[in-house]
């Protein structure tokens, strides 16, 4: 357990994640997840945290760790098809993580997964975290449009709105 982490989330709180997603980026976001999905038949959440809780950060969860905690929680996995991918981003520790279902998952990778979240933290660090994340979701709707195209019948499962923890 490092102190820096520790010092970085405790000072880090929801004004940064309402600084970083105010209310139009939150809006421009789900309108982005909304319209890809028009484009396929997967589904895609985003997630936002600004810090960890200090009892998981003295375990030393990961961000990798709580992912697959809100995938589970925002019950991702439970789609139809397998095919669910959840976009989380730690403000603290400035760490974005992609958690796909196996049926996507299966076909894509985790390199994949890894390449989308560098280019998204890229734009991060230069202050673009609606245009970063928009960049995600547009990459991620590629690789679902190929092997997950839209079919007459597929229904929204999951909600486009962006999840604030």
């Amino acid at each position: 357990m490092s102190v820096k982490r520790i010092i970085k989330h405790l000072i880090t709180g929801n004004i940064a994640v309402r600084s970083a997603f105010p209310a139009h980026s939150l809006l421009a976001i789900e309108r982005a997840i909304h319209k890809a999905e028009a484009g396929h038949a997967g589904q895609i959440r985003f997630a936002v945290e600004a810090s960890l809780d200090f009892g998981v950060l003295f375990h030393n969860q990961t961000a990798s760790e709580r992912a697959i905690d809100l995938f589970s929680q925002l019950r991702v996995w439970d789609t139809e098809l397998n095919n669910g991918v959840l976009i989380y981003l730690l403000l603290a520790d400035r760490d974005v993580e992609i958690v796909a279902d196996r049926g996507i998952h299966s076909v894509v990778g985790s390199s994949v997964w890894e390449e989308i979240c560098i280019e998204m933290e890229s734009a991060f660090h230069s202050g673009k975290f609606e245009a970063g994340v928009i960049q995600g979701i547009h990459a991620i709707s590629g690789h679902l449009q190929r092997n997950f195209p839209r079919k007459s019948n597929s229904a929204n499962e999951l909600p486009d709105e962006a999840v604030i923890f």
